[in-house]
Parts: C-alpha cells; sequence; structure tokens
C-alpha cells in the first residue's frame, strides 16, 4: 500500500529541490546549504520530507564534486563545455524534481551519489 502524502509535506518535499537553486543564483554553497537546511528543519516531520531532502543533497553534492572534477579539464576546453552542462543539468532537474515533489511522488535524481542514505 502507497502512503499518502499530505499537502504540508508535499509543500516541503519541494522546497528541499528548490532551494538548491540558491546556489545558481545567490550564495557560494547555497545549492548544498538550501537543502541541507531545509532538510535538518523538516526530516522528522514527515518520511517524505525526510526521503527528499536526502535525495536534493545527495545530488547537489555529486555535482559539486562533478564540477570540481571539470574545472582542470578547462585547460583543454573540454571543461568549459562539461560545466556548462553539468549546470544546465542541475537547474533542469532541480525543476523536474520540485515538480515531481509537489505532485507527492518521490523523485530520485540520475547519476547521484548516495552519500546519505
Amino acid at each position: 500500500m502507497i502512503a499518502t502524502v499530505d499537502k504540508d509535506a508535499k509543500k516541503w518535499g519541494m522546497l528541499c529541490h528548490l532551494s538548491a537553486l540558491l546556489g545558481v543564483v545567490l550564495v557560494t554553497f547555497g545549492h548544498i546549504l538550501g537543502p541541507l537546511l531545509v532538510w535538518l528543519l523538516k526530516k522528522d516531520d514527515h518520511h517524505f520530507i525526510d526521503e527528499q531532502g536526502k535525495e536534493s543533497l545527495n545530488f547537489q553534492i555529486s555535482i559539486t564534486i562533478y564540477c570540481i572534477l571539470a574545472v582542470p579539464l578547462t585547460w583543454i576546453l573540454i571543461g568549459y563545455i562539461l560545466l556548462t552542462i553539468l549546470v544546465v543539468a542541475d537547474v533542469i532537474l532541480i525543476i523536474v524534481a520540485s515538480v515531481e515533489a509537489g505532485k507527492g511522488r518521490g523523485y530520485r535524481y540520475p547519476l547521484t551519489i548516495r552519500f546519505i542514505s
């Protein structure tokens, strides 16, 4: 049996993902700090919020690692292409995950290293 997700849990689950956009527009490492803050404050309120917070954090940490690995490749110019792809994919996947969480469906990001389980 699938557990239902209440309106409040959907909202906070969606915010776990959307808060990662802070790093894109505002704050250095905001893409990690936003989901971390939401998750730490609300993880005990509902299983869905805990699940989506961990998923968002794991993805943002993974993206950070991928970007760090791409930086040395800027010497041979392919790094700029990789960094652009990573940033665009990050924004698109954040939006997709937010929409799914808003519908009460858990979202699993692709190519994510599961640091927090």
